[in-house]
Protein backbone atom coordinates (compact mmCIF):
# COMPACT_ATOMS: atom_id res chain seq x y z
CA UNK A 1 0.00 0.00 0.00
CA UNK A 2 1.16 3.56 -0.65
CA UNK A 3 0.68 6.00 1.50
CA UNK A 4 1.42 9.98 1.47
CA UNK A 5 1.79 11.75 4.11
CA UNK A 6 0.91 15.70 3.83
CA UNK A 7 2.27 17.64 6.94
CA UNK A 8 2.78 21.08 8.30
CA UNK A 9 4.92 19.51 11.14
CA UNK A 10 7.95 17.32 10.47
CA UNK A 11 11.64 17.13 11.93
CA UNK A 12 14.30 18.89 9.95
CA UNK A 13 17.51 20.71 10.04
CA UNK A 14 16.17 23.86 11.28
CA UNK A 15 13.49 22.15 14.33
CA UNK A 16 14.61 18.18 15.17
CA UNK A 17 11.68 17.90 17.00
CA UNK A 18 9.16 20.10 15.11
CA UNK A 19 6.31 17.09 14.63
CA UNK A 20 8.38 14.05 15.59
CA UNK A 21 5.41 12.46 16.47
CA UNK A 22 4.42 12.66 12.62
CA UNK A 23 7.66 11.14 11.50
CA UNK A 24 7.17 7.90 13.86
CA UNK A 25 3.60 7.41 12.76
CA UNK A 26 5.84 7.22 9.28
CA UNK A 27 8.06 4.90 10.19
CA UNK A 28 5.58 3.04 12.23
CA UNK A 29 3.24 2.23 8.87
CA UNK A 30 6.38 1.68 6.74
CA UNK A 31 7.70 -1.39 9.64
CA UNK A 32 3.77 -2.10 8.72
CA UNK A 33 5.28 -2.82 4.59
CA UNK A 34 3.69 0.38 3.07
CA UNK A 35 5.52 2.64 0.85
CA UNK A 36 5.50 5.65 2.23
CA UNK A 37 6.15 9.07 1.26
CA UNK A 38 5.67 12.53 2.67
CA UNK A 39 5.44 15.89 1.69
CA UNK A 40 6.17 18.64 4.70
CA UNK A 41 5.34 22.24 3.77
CA UNK A 42 3.72 24.94 5.64
CA UNK A 43 2.24 27.00 2.20
CA UNK A 44 0.52 26.28 -0.75
CA UNK A 45 2.91 26.68 -3.81
CA UNK A 46 5.47 24.20 -2.00
CA UNK A 47 2.89 21.51 -1.34
CA UNK A 48 1.92 21.63 -4.89
CA UNK A 49 5.59 21.55 -6.26
CA UNK A 50 6.50 18.53 -4.42
CA UNK A 51 3.18 16.73 -5.62
CA UNK A 52 4.09 17.59 -9.07
CA UNK A 53 7.86 15.85 -8.53
CA UNK A 54 6.13 12.75 -7.10
CA UNK A 55 3.87 12.53 -10.28
CA UNK A 56 7.13 12.96 -12.57
CA UNK A 57 8.47 9.72 -10.56
CA UNK A 58 5.59 8.18 -11.60
CA UNK A 59 4.33 7.84 -7.68
CA UNK A 60 1.01 7.71 -6.79
CA UNK A 61 -0.77 7.26 -3.63
CA UNK A 62 -3.70 4.48 -2.65
CA UNK A 63 -4.26 6.44 0.71
CA UNK A 64 -3.48 9.82 1.62
CA UNK A 65 -2.93 11.03 5.76
CA UNK A 66 -3.60 14.56 5.98
CA UNK A 67 -1.54 15.52 9.72
CA UNK A 68 -3.53 19.14 10.60
CA UNK A 69 -6.29 20.52 8.91
CA UNK A 70 -4.06 23.36 7.26
CA UNK A 71 -3.47 24.18 3.37
CA UNK A 72 -2.26 20.82 2.58
CA UNK A 73 -5.94 19.71 2.62
CA UNK A 74 -6.15 21.63 -0.90
CA UNK A 75 -4.36 18.64 -2.07
CA UNK A 76 -5.89 16.09 -0.11
CA UNK A 77 -9.07 17.32 -1.87
CA UNK A 78 -8.01 17.96 -5.46
CA UNK A 79 -6.70 14.06 -5.29
CA UNK A 80 -9.93 12.38 -3.96
CA UNK A 81 -11.80 14.66 -6.61
CA UNK A 82 -9.44 13.85 -9.49
CA UNK A 83 -8.38 10.16 -8.92
CA UNK A 84 -10.53 9.27 -6.07
CA UNK A 85 -7.99 8.65 -4.21
CA UNK A 86 -9.87 8.89 0.17
CA UNK A 87 -7.71 10.47 2.84
CA UNK A 88 -7.89 10.54 6.54
CA UNK A 89 -7.03 13.39 9.26
CA UNK A 90 -4.96 12.92 12.05
CA UNK A 91 -5.52 15.83 14.74
CA UNK A 92 -2.76 16.72 17.14
CA UNK A 93 -3.62 20.80 17.25
CA UNK A 94 -4.66 21.49 20.70
CA UNK A 95 -5.92 25.03 19.06
CA UNK A 96 -9.82 22.98 19.33
CA UNK A 97 -9.66 22.73 22.37
CA UNK A 98 -11.40 25.76 24.80
CA UNK A 99 -8.49 26.47 27.30
CA UNK A 100 -6.77 27.23 24.13
CA UNK A 101 -9.20 28.83 21.64
CA UNK A 102 -6.88 29.55 18.68
CA UNK A 103 -9.41 27.81 16.16
CA UNK A 104 -12.19 30.24 17.45
CA UNK A 105 -10.06 33.09 16.56
CA UNK A 106 -8.91 32.29 13.34
CA UNK A 107 -10.64 33.74 10.73
CA UNK A 108 -14.08 32.75 9.37
CA UNK A 109 -12.56 31.26 5.77
CA UNK A 110 -9.72 29.24 7.57
CA UNK A 111 -12.61 27.42 9.23
CA UNK A 112 -15.08 27.22 6.95
CA UNK A 113 -12.13 25.50 4.97
CA UNK A 114 -11.30 23.11 7.68
CA UNK A 115 -15.27 22.27 7.69
CA UNK A 116 -15.27 21.25 4.27
CA UNK A 117 -11.62 19.34 4.15
CA UNK A 118 -12.95 17.56 7.92
CA UNK A 119 -16.21 16.37 5.95
CA UNK A 120 -14.97 14.79 2.76
CA UNK A 121 -12.44 13.16 5.13
CA UNK A 122 -13.12 9.02 5.00
CA UNK A 123 -12.57 9.19 8.76
CA UNK A 124 -10.93 11.58 11.47
CA UNK A 125 -8.02 10.32 13.84
CA UNK A 126 -7.83 12.40 16.36
CA UNK A 127 -4.78 11.61 19.24
CA UNK A 128 -7.84 11.45 22.37
CA UNK A 129 -11.57 11.69 22.47
CA UNK A 130 -11.57 14.99 24.73
CA UNK A 131 -9.72 16.28 21.03
CA UNK A 132 -12.29 15.01 19.13
CA UNK A 133 -15.32 16.43 21.39
CA UNK A 134 -13.62 20.10 21.26
CA UNK A 135 -13.35 19.68 17.35
CA UNK A 136 -16.82 18.72 17.33
CA UNK A 137 -18.04 21.62 19.12
CA UNK A 138 -16.24 23.97 17.04
CA UNK A 139 -18.07 22.66 14.29
CA UNK A 140 -16.12 20.04 12.44
CA UNK A 141 -18.29 17.11 11.30
CA UNK A 142 -17.50 13.49 10.06
CA UNK A 143 -19.03 10.34 10.01
CA UNK A 144 -16.48 8.37 11.45
CA UNK A 145 -14.51 9.34 14.45
CA UNK A 146 -11.91 6.67 15.30
CA UNK A 147 -8.94 7.47 18.17
CA UNK A 148 -5.22 6.65 17.16
CA UNK A 149 -2.12 6.50 19.50
CA UNK A 150 1.11 8.70 19.26
CA UNK A 151 4.10 6.65 19.41
CA UNK A 152 7.14 5.82 21.72
CA UNK A 153 10.30 4.49 20.60
CA UNK A 154 11.46 1.38 21.60
CA UNK A 155 14.04 1.67 24.29
CA UNK A 156 11.74 2.89 26.28
CA UNK A 157 10.13 -0.27 27.17
CA UNK A 158 13.74 -1.38 28.21
CA UNK A 159 15.44 -0.90 31.52
CA UNK A 160 11.88 -0.93 33.49
CA UNK A 161 13.34 -1.31 36.64
CA UNK A 162 15.42 1.52 38.10
CA UNK A 163 18.65 2.24 37.35
CA UNK A 164 19.08 5.06 40.24
CA UNK A 165 22.21 4.64 42.15
CA UNK A 166 22.21 2.91 45.40
CA UNK A 167 24.17 5.71 47.05
CA UNK A 168 21.71 8.02 46.25
CA UNK A 169 19.35 8.31 48.80
CA UNK A 170 16.70 10.90 47.42
CA UNK A 171 13.76 10.38 45.54
CA UNK A 172 13.39 11.51 42.05
CA UNK A 173 10.24 13.13 40.34
CA UNK A 174 11.16 14.05 36.93
CA UNK A 175 8.98 16.85 34.32
CA UNK A 176 9.44 16.84 30.88
CA UNK A 177 8.02 19.55 28.99
CA UNK A 178 8.53 22.14 25.93
CA UNK A 179 8.59 24.91 28.98
CA UNK A 180 5.58 26.62 27.09
CA UNK A 181 3.97 28.08 30.22
CA UNK A 182 0.55 28.60 28.63
CA UNK A 183 0.17 25.07 28.73
CA UNK A 184 2.35 23.65 30.57
CA UNK A 185 1.97 25.48 33.85
CA UNK A 186 5.76 24.89 35.26
CA UNK A 187 5.63 27.86 37.86
CA UNK A 188 2.57 26.01 39.09
CA UNK A 189 4.77 22.91 39.04
CA UNK A 190 7.58 25.04 41.26
CA UNK A 191 5.10 26.60 43.74
CA UNK A 192 3.85 22.78 44.59
CA UNK A 193 7.59 21.59 45.09
CA UNK A 194 8.10 24.87 46.65
CA UNK A 195 5.62 23.99 49.38
CA UNK A 196 6.80 19.95 49.55
CA UNK A 197 10.30 21.35 50.35
CA UNK A 198 9.12 23.23 53.52
CA UNK A 199 7.73 19.84 54.63
CA UNK A 200 10.76 17.34 53.65
CA UNK A 201 13.89 17.47 51.55
CA UNK A 202 14.39 13.78 50.93
CA UNK A 203 13.47 13.73 47.54
CA UNK A 204 14.90 16.01 44.07
CA UNK A 205 12.55 17.28 41.00
CA UNK A 206 14.32 16.25 37.48
CA UNK A 207 13.22 19.51 34.90
CA UNK A 208 14.17 17.96 31.35
CA UNK A 209 13.53 20.49 28.39
CA UNK A 210 14.02 24.02 27.12
CA UNK A 211 11.29 26.11 25.41
CA UNK A 212 9.46 29.44 24.62
CA UNK A 213 9.79 30.22 28.69
CA UNK A 214 12.57 28.47 29.65
CA UNK A 215 14.96 31.40 30.92
CA UNK A 216 11.39 32.99 32.33
CA UNK A 217 10.45 29.54 34.24
CA UNK A 218 14.68 29.38 35.34
CA UNK A 219 14.57 33.02 36.88
CA UNK A 220 11.20 32.41 38.86
CA UNK A 221 12.82 29.08 40.18
CA UNK A 222 15.54 31.61 41.77
CA UNK A 223 12.93 34.06 43.08
CA UNK A 224 11.30 30.53 45.09
CA UNK A 225 15.00 30.60 47.09
CA UNK A 226 14.83 26.21 46.89
CA UNK A 227 16.90 24.54 48.92
CA UNK A 228 20.53 23.16 47.65
CA UNK A 229 19.56 20.10 45.66
CA UNK A 230 16.10 19.92 45.06
CA UNK A 231 15.79 21.09 41.69
CA UNK A 232 18.23 19.47 39.24
CA UNK A 233 17.79 21.17 35.37
CA UNK A 234 19.23 19.28 32.45
CA UNK A 235 18.34 21.89 29.27
CA UNK A 236 17.42 19.70 26.10
CA UNK A 237 17.66 16.23 26.15
CA UNK A 238 18.17 12.86 23.13
CA UNK A 239 15.21 10.94 23.63
CA UNK A 240 17.50 8.10 24.34
CA UNK A 241 19.09 10.47 27.46
CA UNK A 242 14.74 11.24 28.24
CA UNK A 243 14.67 7.36 28.62
CA UNK A 244 17.36 7.05 30.85
CA UNK A 245 16.54 9.79 33.32
CA UNK A 246 12.56 8.04 33.52
CA UNK A 247 14.43 4.75 33.77
CA UNK A 248 16.49 6.51 36.66
CA UNK A 249 13.12 8.44 38.23
CA UNK A 250 10.39 7.06 41.06
CA UNK A 251 7.45 9.30 38.92
CA UNK A 252 7.04 11.63 36.80
CA UNK A 253 4.78 14.87 36.84
CA UNK A 254 2.88 16.73 34.31
CA UNK A 255 1.25 20.15 35.78
CA UNK A 256 -0.61 21.37 32.39
CA UNK A 257 -3.30 23.54 32.10
CA UNK A 258 -4.48 22.39 28.72
CA UNK A 259 -3.28 19.06 26.61
CA UNK A 260 -4.09 16.60 24.12
CA UNK A 261 -2.41 12.97 24.81
CA UNK A 262 1.66 14.36 26.04
CA UNK A 263 3.64 12.13 23.89
CA UNK A 264 5.97 12.19 27.64
CA UNK A 265 3.09 10.25 29.63
CA UNK A 266 2.74 7.38 26.96
CA UNK A 267 6.44 7.20 27.52
CA UNK A 268 6.48 7.42 30.94
CA UNK A 269 4.14 4.28 30.99
CA UNK A 270 5.93 2.67 28.59
CA UNK A 271 9.04 3.09 31.57
CA UNK A 272 6.89 1.56 33.76
CA UNK A 273 6.78 4.78 36.03
CA UNK A 274 3.59 5.81 37.83
CA UNK A 275 2.56 9.51 36.57
CA UNK A 276 0.93 12.80 38.42
CA UNK A 277 -0.92 14.70 35.85
CA UNK A 278 -3.70 17.14 35.79
CA UNK A 279 -7.37 16.26 34.66
CA UNK A 280 -7.40 18.35 31.57
CA UNK A 281 -7.60 17.23 27.94
CA UNK A 282 -6.94 13.56 26.97
CA UNK A 283 -5.20 12.93 30.39
CA UNK A 284 -7.71 11.45 32.00
CA UNK A 285 -8.07 8.90 29.22
CA UNK A 286 -4.92 7.60 29.34
CA UNK A 287 -3.79 7.24 32.76
CA UNK A 288 -6.14 4.71 34.89
CA UNK A 289 -5.73 4.57 38.83
CA UNK A 290 -3.28 1.77 38.46
CA UNK A 291 -1.12 3.74 36.79
CA UNK A 292 -0.66 7.58 38.93
CA UNK A 293 -2.63 9.84 39.98
CA UNK A 294 -4.84 12.78 38.88
CA UNK A 295 -5.04 16.79 40.06
CA UNK A 296 -7.42 19.30 39.15
CA UNK A 297 -5.29 21.73 36.84
CA UNK A 298 -4.34 24.93 38.12
CA UNK A 299 -4.34 24.00 41.68
CA UNK A 300 -1.34 24.15 43.50
CA UNK A 301 -1.91 22.76 46.68
CA UNK A 302 -3.52 19.11 45.10
CA UNK A 303 -0.39 18.72 43.15
CA UNK A 304 2.22 18.99 46.59
CA UNK A 305 -0.25 16.83 48.01
CA UNK A 306 -0.11 14.24 45.23
CA UNK A 307 3.52 14.66 44.76
CA UNK A 308 4.17 14.01 48.64
CA UNK A 309 1.95 11.16 48.23
CA UNK A 310 3.52 9.65 45.20
CA UNK A 311 6.84 9.77 47.32
CA UNK A 312 5.79 7.59 50.14
CA UNK A 313 3.82 5.47 47.78
CA UNK A 314 5.23 5.42 44.50
CA UNK A 315 6.75 1.20 45.43
CA UNK A 316 3.23 0.30 45.61
CA UNK A 317 2.79 0.97 41.56
CA UNK A 318 3.39 -2.18 40.02
CA UNK A 319 5.64 -1.02 37.13
CA UNK A 320 5.47 -3.80 34.68
CA UNK A 321 1.94 -3.22 34.78
CA UNK A 322 2.46 0.21 33.93
CA UNK A 323 4.34 -0.76 31.20
CA UNK A 324 1.82 -3.68 29.79
CA UNK A 325 -0.68 -0.63 29.66
CA UNK A 326 1.80 1.29 27.98
CA UNK A 327 2.62 -1.01 24.82
CA UNK A 328 -0.36 0.28 22.63
CA UNK A 329 2.04 3.23 21.87
CA UNK A 330 4.55 0.79 20.49
CA UNK A 331 5.59 1.04 16.88
CA UNK A 332 4.14 -1.86 16.23
CA UNK A 333 0.67 -1.05 17.60
CA UNK A 334 -0.01 1.83 16.21
CA UNK A 335 1.41 0.75 12.83
CA UNK A 336 -0.96 -1.72 12.98
CA UNK A 337 -3.65 0.51 13.66
CA UNK A 338 -3.27 2.58 11.16
CA UNK A 339 -2.51 -0.17 8.55
CA UNK A 340 -5.94 -1.84 9.32
CA UNK A 341 -7.79 2.11 9.27
CA UNK A 342 -6.20 2.69 5.63
CA UNK A 343 -7.55 -0.87 4.31
CA UNK A 344 -11.00 -0.44 6.05
CA UNK A 345 -11.15 3.30 4.51
CA UNK A 346 -10.26 1.53 1.12
CA UNK A 347 -12.93 -0.97 1.36
CA UNK A 348 -15.59 1.86 1.53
Amino acid sequence: MRVLFLTPWYPSEKDVMLGLFVQKHVEAVRAQGCEVRVIFSQGWLDTWRQWRTLRREGWMPDIVQLNVIQKQGLLALWLKKRYGIPFVIVEHWSGYLPENGQYTRQPTVKRRFAERVAEQASAILPVSNALAKAMQDCGIRNSRWLKIYNVVDDFFFEGVESQKSKTESRKTLLHVSCFDEKAKNVKGLLRAAKMLSEKRQDWQLVLVGTGIDYKDVRAYAESLSFPEGILRWTGELTPREVAEEMHRADAFVLNSNYENAPVVLSESMASGIPVIATRAGGMPEMIADECGILVPPRNDRALTEAMEHMLDHHSEYDRAAIRQAGKKYSYEAVGKQLKEIYEEVRRL
